[in-house]
């Protein structure tokens, strides 16, 4: 994951900075580490901050966003999403994405839960025999996907007996991410974000709770402690991105599924997208905002 980024000047210190605040070795798990060390949520929360990180002080460092360019994060992105628009300094969101994932690790392991993706079918219909199953739509993403959350058993029984016209598949997570399962981690960051003092927004920043801009860091810090029992609402936050006239996106690393939703869910308003892999993709992030600034958002 980071190596293409530890070319980049700067690159490395920073990673050592934020591998102090978080108690990893981001170089080591980004450059060395296997698959299933990096599987592990207490381990791929903080490292898809700091990739996410990185990359942004690149990005800004080529390209003049404009002041009002619009932030958005999916699920921990919003803790990446917090960084960019400076209510958490970067260290901080990285400490804190690893707090989290450290104690949301802790609460999969209380009990056998899972999650399951959910293509096609209505959205209400699918929330519905979700819920007859004992299942939380645990992200909304739009685009004709639906994220299933619960017990492993219940996730089990829709995959083998899928809604009349869905396609259901389960994931490989640790457990219930953005259900009751994950209470304790919750009690945990909010115990933990206590000693935090966010910022203001500095750019318009919207939230996956409904997709609106939140105006002041210590609401949406209570709405990232919130956001790990509660569903992501992607699809909202599109709709918001849409309704602020956004008509072209930045996606940061590890960049493409978001860019994928946005493309099904937005076609024809949104019409330009940069997914940010590699360092090699910034100057298409750059050739973007040059070509239309004010359509850079």
């Amino acid at each position: 994951m980071f190596a293409p980024w530890l070319e980049v000047d700067g690159a490395r210190a920073r990673l050592d900075e934020w591998s102090q605040r978080s108690g990893l070795d981001l170089v080591h798990l980004g450059t060395e580490a296997g698959a299933e060390e990096i599987q592990d949520t207490a381990v791929a929360q903080p490292l898809i901050v700091a990739l996410s990180l990185l990359a942004f002080d690149q990005l800004s460092t080529q390209v003049d966003l404009p002041a009002d360019a619009p932030v958005a994060g999916h699920s921990v992105g919003e803790l990446a999403a917090a960084a960019v628009a400076g209510v958490l300094s970067p260290a901080e969101a990285v400490a804190l994405a690893a707090v989290r994932g450290a104690e949301m690790a802790k609460a999969c392991a209380a009990e056998p839960t899972s999650m399951a993706a959910v293509m096609l079918g209505d959205p209400q219909e699918v929330v519905a025999w979700l819920e007859s199953h004992g299942l939380i739509a645990a992200n909304q993403n739009g685009a004709g996907q639906i994220v299933a959350s619960g017990s492993a058993a219940a996730i089990e029984r829709i995959v083998a007996e899928p809604m009349e016209g869905t396609k259901v598949r389960a994931l490989k997570v640790a457990g219930a991410f953005h259900t009751s399962y994950m209470a304790p981690a919750e009690e945990a960051l909010r115990a933990h974000v206590a000693d935090i003092s966010p910022g203001d927004p500095t750019r318009p920043l919207l939230s996956n709770s409904d997709g609106t801009v939140v105006d002041t860091g210590a609401e949406y810090l209570e709405r990232l402690v919130a956001q790990v029992t509660r569903p992501v609402r992607w699809d909202l936050t599109m709709r918001g991105l849409a309704s602020m006239g956004v008509t072209a996106t930045v996606e940061l690393p590890p960049a493409g599924t978001l860019t994928g939703l946005v493309k099904r869910e937005l076609k024809g308003t949104v019409t330009a997208t940069v997914a940010v892999k590699t360092p090699e993709n910034l100057g298409a992030a750059a050739e973007l905002t040059d070509n239309d600034q004010e359509n850079a958002r």
